[in-house]
């Protein structure tokens, strides 16, 4: 039996050991990283601390195995994180020091996320201010979970006033891609955001 529930701050370790597990197109990527905490610095931790009201998880028998997070304003989200979590972790995190990015490790290439983070276009987030992530372990994909978790997100941001809501997607994730676009996610444009991106943008408008 699976419940949805809202995230409180004892789920912290739960979202930064789901983000890592499932950080390799959606698949496992302790193997990749030297430091397991810099995918949940970047696409889970700061949404449970700047936006609790839209930070959603899905558990089974206690264990929280998958959330589904977001902001209501994308700009307003980015310029809290600018303002009050990246700092912090550029003081300890080191830019890359190749100029190559062939040559950047994993760690190296989110190290250059935090220092410079993308951001989503603006025509992106002018139709569709609010954005959200989901990541679901591997044990539950496939099962309709995400659809559920989904809905319950959307019930809560429906609450929250929001009607139009965009994700990013890595175009190496075609899964994914094809996961947001049967939840009725329309692509809205491909890599226009910050230069090498892979970021494939989609939205919806409907909740």
């Amino acid at each position: 039996m699976h419940n949805f529930r809202r995230a409180t701050p004892d789920d912290l370790n739960a979202l930064y050991r789901i983000s890592l597990r499932t950080g390799h197109l959606g698949a496992d990527a302790r193997h990749l990283y030297a430091d397991p905490k810099l995918m949940g610095h970047i696409y889970s931790a700061p949404y449970l601390k700047f936006s609790p009201d839209l930070a959603m998880v899905v558990e089974r028998h206690g264990q929280v195995l998958g959330f589904c997070i977001g902001a209501a304003n994308t700009r307003d989200f980015e310029r809290r994180l600018e303002a009050a979590w990246w700092p912090g972790l550029r003081w300890k995190l080191q830019k890359p020091l190749a100029i190559k990015r062939s040559e950047w490790t994993a760690d190296e290439r989110r190290c250059q996320m935090i220092h410079e983070p993308e951001i989503a276009p603006e025509h992106v987030c002018k139709s569709f201010p609010a954005h959200l992530h989901m990541n679901l372990l591997p044990e539950i994909q496939g099962q309709d979970i995400g659809h559920r978790l989904l809905q319950y997100w959307m019930e809560r941001a429906i609450g929250l006033g929001i009607s139009a809501v965009h994700v990013g997607a890595n175009v190496q994730n075609q899964k994914a891609v094809r996961f947001w676009q049967r939840q009725g996610f329309r692509n809205l444009v491909e890599n226009a955001g910050a230069p090498g991106s892979r970021t494939v943008w989609l939205g919806r408008s409907k909740l």
